[in-house]
């Protein structure tokens, strides 16, 4: 059973996931609107991977004896700025949910709940990887510059 402390807790942070899929969303019909299918592209796969991270702990959950919830979600921005303005906002954004889940994890240990822990631990490691690669794509637009950011929106647009 899931004490109501950390329900609470996973239930701010599904409502956070929505929240990060809407601007993942947002920013990929901004840069589609801006030439940058590739990037649009990229960016609509975040969308649907943070939908499925909302997924997967609303389904945690549940399956604890606990009640999911999705809380209102707040407004998004629509204006990002150049490619290399919206990737590093990527990577400020994954960074920030880093640390929120870095806070669900110290809720779980807290509470004593091991399997919650064990469960928030594959939220921690798939975070690193979250943020290298963000910052990876900065990287990458900064080396490419504007002679080839095309190259860069070709090579976003093979993510599967």
């Amino acid at each position: 059973m899931i004490t109501e402390k950390l329900q609470n807790a996973i239930n701010e942070q599904i409502t956070a996931e929505l929240w990060s899929a809407n601007l993942y969303l947002a920013m990929s019909f901004y840069m589609e609107k801006e030439g940058y299918s590739g990037m649009a592209h990229w960016l609509k796969r975040q969308w649907s991977e943070e939908t499925g991270h909302a997924c997967a702990l609303a389904g945690y959950v549940i399956r604890r004896g606990g009640k999911a919830k999705v809380d209102k979600i707040d407004v998004v921005p629509n204006d990002f700025g150049t490619p290399l303005e919206v990737f590093e906002q990527v990577y400020k954004h994954e960074r920030r949910i880093s640390e929120l889940v870095d806070k669900l994890v110290d809720v779980a240990a807290a509470e004593k709940d091991k399997a919650s822990q064990d469960f928030l631990w594959g939220f921690v490691r798939e975070q690193v990887e979250e943020e290298a690669t963000a910052m990876s794509i900065v990287d990458m637009v900064k080396k490419a510059g504007e002679s080839g950011i095309f190259f860069i929106d070709a090579k976003l647009g093979e993510r599967k």
